[in-house]
């Protein structure tokens, strides 16, 4: 009796899927160099599709110095449903500090775009930031950084295909 082995590949995402799945979603995982080591940490983030950088905001700490002395990092965002049923995607590119009308205008565009990405997914309908991401009241003004995307790619496993 022979039997039959159920492959299931890992493809490649189209760069539109890479896009769309960065677009539908709020929480990733930023990677960055400190003093030689990596270090990969949860960030909220929006994805500025009209100019194909991810903004995100910051207190003073580790990881804006770590940016600020490395600027090459990447992103990764994933949806997992199952082992044989995820996608994923990693922006890479480079840290841009903003100050002035900049970082408010972003940090406001941010704000606005993850509570509507929050209500559809989730259907809660946060008022302030600080419902969805870090509290930085203590800390000082926000550092809000751009990355810069500069290669985008993403991979994708599905055994219902």
């Amino acid at each position: 009796m022979a039997t039959v082995i159920n492959v299931v590949m890992i493809k490649t995402l189209e760069t539109t899927e890479c896009i769309e799945l960065l677009n539908n979603n709020y929480i990733g995982h930023l990677a960055f160099i400190s003093q030689k080591e990596p270090f990969v940490i949860p960030i909220t983030y929006y994805y500025d599709q009209a100019n194909n950088t991810i903004i995100g905001y910051s207190a003073e700490g580790h990881k804006i110095d770590a940016m600020r002395e490395n600027v090459i990092v990447s992103l990764q965002v994933e949806e997992v449903t199952s082992v044989n049923k995820w996608r994923s995607v990693r922006a890479q590119g480079t840290f841009e500090e903003l100050k002035g009308i900049d970082a408010k205008y972003l940090l406001h565009e941010f704000a606005r775009n993850v509570k509507k990405l929050v209500a559809e997914k989730e259907g809660s309908h946060p008022e302030f930031i600080s419902e969805f991401s870090s509290k930085l009241y203590e800390q000082g003004n926000p550092i809000v950084y751009r990355i810069n995307i500069q290669e985008i790619n993403g991979k994708y496993r599905d055994s219902s295909k």
